[in-house]
């Protein structure tokens, strides 16, 4: 399945009929999951206007080279570092005679210069124009630079010439866009990962909680995404940076943190339940502070919270369910009762008792446990870890 999810595509359009084109490039390109920027010409807003462009892209146009209100007046740099691939859509005669001798006298020419992304030119012109030796020597050289030309196609011209340089139609050229990326192993796939403590309130200044980091949950979620994946993380309270495209819920407790996992699951392909959840709460919660008292003791009446990934695992449609089983002894057998108490399709199992791993740690080690067996992955970073977690859970699925 052709996907561009987490890809940041520039997309120039220069001078040309086919302009009008690149107005449905841009919503088939955002259909394969693309965030899209847009980089136009002073000929390409002849034919098109960079107020159409920025309401489909849903953000704004670049058409300066020296840009006051970039950082440092740096735009072009800007644009250059940001973009996964640049996509020239229609490319003119002009403009690829211009990229050959290096021009970098506007913006679009600039950022081709600067970046370091791949660029793919999609090619609109007459046909004569598309047949001249210039245009062909041209072409050679480029595709000698690495710079990869879609199309064009054959036809009906807008001059009323019938042959080559029709630039191909938008569908086309987003599928080619996403065939230019590797395929990942979870491409098109949406996953839901919990991570983090909850917080199970006593009164307003006091909680039961736990010593959960969010450090695997969120490596996790950078893995699933580098993987292709559609990413959304359900976050207890944890001071860690969201990885870039991903999306976050903030939520305290163990009841809002099952609340927005059933949210969730509507379109979710896979759920990973990483997060440390309060298995109890308090029965009642005091409005005001409790005070201290001159008795010895303090009684509070815990109550069973609900059980956030058997309610997954139950769902229907069920996504692809996978536990982790945070044990301190017994680690595999318990492990393997919460596979097949809870109906899960991957339970992932690490001791949290060894001072070297687990809650707060930097590295860890886990068993992934299943109905056909056991592996064990030894210790590693979080984030190398996750890495091999998600290799090995996208080849279950």
């Amino acid at each position: 399945m052709s996907s561009l999810t987490n890809k940041q595509i520039l997309l120039g359009v220069t001078g040309g009929i086919a302009a009008y084109k690149s107005a449905e490039l841009v919503r088939r390109l955002q259909d394969l999951g693309a965030e899209v920027r847009v980089i136009m010409t002073a000929a390409a807003q002849q034919f098109i206007t960079p107020l159409t462009m920025q309401a489909l892209s849903g953000n704004p146009v670049h058409t300066q080279l020296l840009d006051p209100e970039a950082e440092a007046g740096m735009g072009h740099i800007e644009l250059a570092r940001w973009a996964d691939l640049l996509l020239v859509a229609p490319a003119s005669a002009d403009f690829i005679a211009r990229l050959v001798n290096g021009a970098g006298d506007d913006l679009l020419t600039t950022v081709c210069l600067a970046t370091a992304a791949p660029i793919c030119l999609a090619p609109a012109m007459n046909q004569a124009m598309w047949k001249s030796p210039a245009t062909q020597a041209n072409l050679a050289q480029l595709t000698g630079r690495n710079i990869v030309c879609f199309g064009p196609a054959e036809g009906s011209q807008a001059c009323g010439d019938v042959g080559p340089g029709r630039m191909l139609e938008a569908s086309e050229l987003a599928h080619l866009t996403a065939g230019r990326f590797a395929t990942g192993l979870l491409a098109g796939k949406s996953v839901v990962i919990t991570a983090g403590p909850t917080r199970e309130a006593i009164d307003p200044v006091r909680y039961i909680s736990n010593h959960s980091s969010g450090k695997m949950g969120y490596a996790l979620a950078a893995a699933a995404r580098d993987a292709g994946a559609k990413v959304t993380i359900i976050s207890g309270p944890c001071n860690l940076a969201t990885p870039e495209h991903c999306t976050r819920i903030d939520v305290e407790s163990a009841r809002e943190m099952h609340q927005a996992s059933l949210d969730a699951l509507a379109g979710c392909d896979v759920f990973i339940a990483s997060a440390a959840v309060a298995d109890y709460r308090p029965a009642t919660v005091a409005e005001q502070k409790i005070k201290k008292t001159g008795r010895d003791s303090m009684t509070i009446e815990l109550v069973k919270n609900p059980d956030i990934v058997a309610a997954v695992a139950a769902s229907e449609p069920r996504p692809f369910t996978v536990g982790f089983a945070a044990e301190t002894s017994d680690v595999v057998h318990y492990a393997r009762d919460k596979l097949v108490r809870k109906k899960l399709d991957a339970v992932i199992a690490n001791d949290v008792s060894r001072t070297d791993i687990g809650f707060n740690s930097d590295q860890n080690a886990v068993t992934i446990i299943t109905a056909d067996g056991e592996t064990t992955l030894p210790q590693a970073s979080k984030s190398q870890l996750a890495r091999e977690l998600i290799a090995y859970l996208a080849k279950l699925i």
